[in-house]
Formats: structure tokens, sequence, C-alpha cells
């Protein structure tokens, strides 16, 4: 039996097809209609309240029996720097002033990290999900320890070596190996540590010598022959974001799917810009804007999402999605429009072929 039917095995699953997390994109529709077709769907619930998160659950739950992931950021906590902070809405102040409104007073940490969130991780306890993955980091040895003994599969990000090292120590038990390709947040633990940004390819071959843990490759993987290729550098089943935001079930609005659509989904960028840490998405002027020469550094993650959001909602009320952050990975090209059971569909075909 290969490593890739044992992971299929363990976990329930027909086909090695994972649906990425992607926070404020996912929904329980999307979930269970990769579920329902064989892979593995997934909720992000670290942009929501643990209310939120226990209907998410429980409106996945609904529409299918089949297994699902939950996953969870684990952030180190923002660094607040008044200054650093006053200097970034100041740079701010001139779009505000564009949409006739003042810059805001003082910025939010408007997602709280899992770590040391005991409501949430009661929740993960009580209620069960099949997996349960983590972003940014891990919580502590005992947590995971414990989760998995409640029957919880785990696994978790790691964008190099030494996150790879980490995850194995604390008792995961897979890793998720993230490319420079991907679209939305680089899982990376430490944001001012070196980041060599290896390829998907690059990072599972340099895993697959050193780990026993299965390997779930993502980045940059939008088809059937993108899947058997990651399967054959060792990875046990391959996570697909992109792929998956123009499928109706996501809930991605109508401005992000025809950029996505568009020539615009050829050019992509890894910003701090939106949310003061390294995302990939589609250029807009917001990050054109951020970046521009002289600019000061955002605020921390995800002080500096606060702001973004507060501007994008201005801009909304204008029709302006220029402020947006539509996230998207290198292969973002190749999205293609069909439900999501579809599209699981189409992917197992592509893959025999």
């Amino acid at each position: 039996m290969t490593t890739s039917q044992h992971f299929l095995d363990r976990l329930g699953l027909q086909l090695p097809i994972i649906q990425a997390p992607m926070a404020g994109v996912s929904t329980p529709r999307l979930a269970a209609a990769v579920s329902h077709a064989g892979g593995l769907g997934s909720l992000g619930i670290g942009a929501g309240t643990v209310a939120q998160a226990r209907q998410m659950i429980a409106d996945t739950r609904a529409l299918t029996n089949k297994p699902f992931n939950v996953n969870v950021f684990c952030h180190a906590p923002a660094v607040r720097d008044a200054r650093r902070e006053a200097a970034w809405l100041a740079h701010l102040a001139p779009l505000f002033a564009e949409l006739g409104a003042a810059v805001p007073v003082e910025l939010d940490e408007i997602y709280p990290t899992f770590i040391g969130d005991e409501a949430a991780y009661s929740l993960l306890l009580e209620l069960r999900p099949a997996v349960v993955s983590f972003h940014f980091g891990l919580p502590t040895a005992q947590q995971i320890a414990t989760l998995r003994q409640a029957g919880i599969y785990t696994m978790a990000t790691a964008t190099n070596l030494r996150e790879a090292a980490l995850i194995e120590q604390a008792g995961v038990d897979a890793i998720v190996a993230q490319g420079v390709e991907a679209g939305g947040h680089r899982g990376v633990f430490d944001p001012q540590a070196q980041d060599e940004r290896h390829s998907t390819a690059v990072l599972l071959r340099l895993l697959a010598g050193r780990t026993a843990l299965p390997l779930i490759a993502a980045g940059g993987i939008m088809d059937g022959a993108g899947i058997r290729a990651a399967l054959d550098l060792g990875a046990v089943a391959a996570q697909l974001g992109t792929a998956f935001v123009l499928c109706p079930e996501s809930s991605a609005n109508a401005t992000y799917r025809a950029n996505l659509k568009s020539a615009r989904a050829a050019t992509t960028r890894l910003t701090s810009v939106l949310s003061g840490r390294l995302a990939r998405g589609m250029v807009n002027r917001l990050i054109e804007h951020g970046e521009a020469p002289g600019s000061p550094p955002p605020a921390d993650y995800p002080v500096a999402y606060d702001a973004a959001k507060q501007l994008n909602a201005l801009a909304s009320q204008h029709g302006n999605s220029e402020f947006a952050a539509q996230w998207a990975g290198q292969g973002a090209p190749l999205a293609r429009e069909m439900g999501a059971e579809e599209l699981v569909l189409t992917l197992a075909r592509e893959m025999a072929a």
C-alpha cells in the first residue's frame, strides 16, 4: 500500500485532494461539496469568533457526514508600536481622503491567535472535527497531544526545513509543505526570520528525505497534472486554494471573481501591505501605494489588516475594489469556474489521464 493510500485510508478519503481553508473565502457549502466528492473540504475559522466557528462547523455537518478540516491561526500576538501604526495611518490618509473619510484614530488587533485561546481550543475538543490544521505556527505540545487523543488528525504548515522539524517534534500528524507560489498568507512561523521562499517542488524534495511525516503539497497546484506531479515528488496529497475560489460555493464576491477571470490574474505579488504579513494576491492600488518608494513599514499583523479592511469597506460603498485583499496564487490564470464537486471530479479525471 502506498504512503498516499495510507493517508487516504486514515482520513476516509477517496482522493488525495484537499481544499485549502482560505479564511474569509471558504464556506460550509464549499467544504461539504469537496468532502462529498471524496476530497477533504476545509474551513478557515481564524478570521471569526468562536460562536461563528461553532456555526460553520454545525452548518458543514448538516451538509455532509464526511470528514473535513478546521484550520486555526497560531501567530504570535501583534507587536503594538504606536509610532509605527501612526506612520502607517498617515501614509494611508490620502486614500481615506479620496473616499471622503478621515483616517482611523487607532487600529485593532482584529484576528486573535489560537495560542492561548481556551474557548477556541475547548470548542475543537467538544466538536471534534476529523482534522484540525495549524497555520503561522503551533499551539503547545500538550494541546496537540490532547487533540490527537480526542481522535483528531492534526496538520501544520511548514515553509522550510526548520518549521517542518518543529512540527514533527511537536507530535503533529502531517506537514502541509507550502511553496512560495501559494496564494494568501505564507505560513511562516517567524516573519522576521530569513525566508528562503522555496518553491513547492523544492520544498517537497527537501522534506521527503528528512521527515517520516506525510507531506501535503500546497502552492501553485491548479489541475490534475499538478496533483500527480506533487505525488511523484513525495506528497501524499495536494492542497488547492485558488483553484476553488471561482466555485459558486465560495464566498468570493463579484469583483474578486471578475478579476480572477481577467488578465489581472497573471500578476500576483507577495506583500505585507494588506495585512502586515507576507501574503500573495492580485496587485491592486493599495499594494502599489504601500510599496511606493519611501513608504513606511505597515503595522504588524493583523493590525495592518484592520486599516485595509476599513479602507476597503469605504471603497466598496463607491463600487471600488482597488483596496480589497484578493488572494491568489501564481497559478491563478488556470482557475476554472465550476461547482466544487464537479471540480474535484475533474481533477480526479485529470490525475488519471
